[in-house]
């Protein structure tokens, strides 16, 4: 087993990791920043089959380059022995990191809400399809129906459309009233409101419809109808792709596998993003959902104090709590309703690794429950998809989180056992 030490363990490398890597490695500390992808940028910067990361990125990665922090990327952590001693795989190879503090910048993930034919060919989650068009994936021609919630429909929609697809309507749950009221906080930040306002001029020509949502997709093989509820009843929109997500979930796994304090779905930091735990900070999406100036600015905040420079991470921390405020005005706007819980049939498959439909798991008491019996969130996701849709579906409390968090074959497992055994008998 290999091992490799630093003052700073970084884990995710979009742009609440890059930041803290920065901060922290810009104060003479020696500075591990761990990726499962092979760049880093995260979701929101990925470069896809780009010569050049965007400009936006670009300033970023830069700075990364040149602090001095090491980039360890194609790196999954897999379990813990505690917040400075973590275990991963990187290809073939189990790895042990060990640090003198930790920053947990982990993301989040798209939100799926089952509704019939959400399984087809041709259904896509939101930025999974933009994902795959920035890699390459061949969307030109084809009629997009983009639907769900949140901000991130605008940009997967505009991408959409300069990769040469024809985008068909853009669905949105929240209505036009709950959007306008959001409206006149955009004028406190300027450079948002230019953003909003770019996207929406590249999708006017494009049908949008507000307080609407799926109800469910038609087709034999593949998608051939989205069926929408809409003002005045249902609507019938024709289309070769959908790309639906219902906003993003923190990704509190690893945290919580830790100790880490979770409330409401979300890690609890303090000002500092110090964990409940010692040597533990948290970062970006998993603290709540904000953006990426606000990840950028919790990542500085984050990477000053791991770095023990307690007076710039206060310096950080305005910068941090203006962002934090635009993500309260975002939350009020796109809140979910509640009509998006019940979409699911009984026969609607709401675990597509295990193949268990609604009618199975409905009314179950939690998730561990669930999983005794339908097998429901054991699939090769680990219940990364079906999870937090279940928990809104269900009214489920938080899941317990056992290791590995990914799968991995027994001798890795035995590996990391032999390990963490070696190290209780010293």
């Amino acid at each position: 087993m290999r091992e490799v030490t630093a003052d700073v363990v970084v884990i995710g490398a979009g742009p609440a990791g890059v930041a803290a890597a920065c901060a922290a490695a810009e104060r003479g500390k020696r500075v591990v920043l761990l990726d499962e992808n092979p760049a880093p940028g995260g979701q929101i910067w990925r470069q896809g089959n780009r010569p050049q990361p965007q400009p936006a990125a670009r300033l970023w990665i830069d700075r990364l380059r040149a602090s001095g922090a090491e980039l360890h990327t194609g790196v999954r952590l897999v379990d813990v022995s505690g917040p400075r001693d973590l275990f991963a795989r990187k290809g073939e190879q189990t790895v042990r990191y060990r640090s003198g503090a930790t920053v947990l910048a982990t993301g989040a993930r798209e939100l799926f809400l089952p509704f019939p034919g959400w399984t087809l060919p041709g259904v896509f989650g939101a930025g999974g399809l933009q994902a795959m068009a920035k890699g390459g994936w061949p969307v030109a021609g084809r009629r997009v129906v983009v639907a769900g919630s949140g901000p991130l429909l605008l940009a997967v929609a505009v991408h959409l459309q300069q990769a040469g697809a024809v985008i068909v309507a853009l669905v949105e749950q929240a209505a036009k009233s709950a959007l306008a009221a959001a409206a006149p906080a955009l004028l406190r930040y300027p450079a948002k409101l230019r953003q909003v306002a770019g996207l929406g001029w590249s999708l006017r020509r494009v049908d949008k419809l507000y307080g609407a949502w799926p109800l469910r997709v038609e087709g034999e093989d593949a998608v051939e109808v989205l069926v929408v509820h809409a003002r005045g009843g249902e609507r019938r929109l024709s289309c070769d792709l959908v790309a639906c997500g219902f906003g993003l979930v923190p990704e509190t796994m690893l945290a919580t596998l830790l100790g880490a304090a979770v409330d409401h779905g979300v890690v609890r930091v303090a000002r500092n993003q110090a964990t409940s735990v010692e040597g533990l900070y948290a970062a970006g999406e998993l603290t709540g959902v904000g953006g990426v100036d606000a990840a950028l600015s919790e990542g500085m905040v984050a990477g000053c104090a791991a770095a023990g420079d307690v007076a710039a991470a206060r310096d950080h921390a305005a910068v941090r709590d203006k962002e934090a405020a635009f993500a309260r005005v975002l939350d009020r706007a796109f809140k979910l309703r509640p009509e998006l819980t019940a979409l699911a049939e009984a026969d609607t498959v709401v675990c597509r690794c295990e193949d268990v439909s609604w009618g199975e798991v409905r009314g179950f008491d939690d998730a561990r429950d669930a999983k005794l019996k339908t097998r429901c969130g054991m699939g090769l996701c680990q219940g990364r998809i079906c999870g937090p849709a279940l928990r809104l579906m269900n009214d489920w409390g938080p899941d317990r989180v056992r290791p590995p968090l990914f799968p991995i074959t027994t001798a890795a497992l035995a590996e990391i056992g032999a390990a963490q055994a070696t190290e209780v008998q010293q």
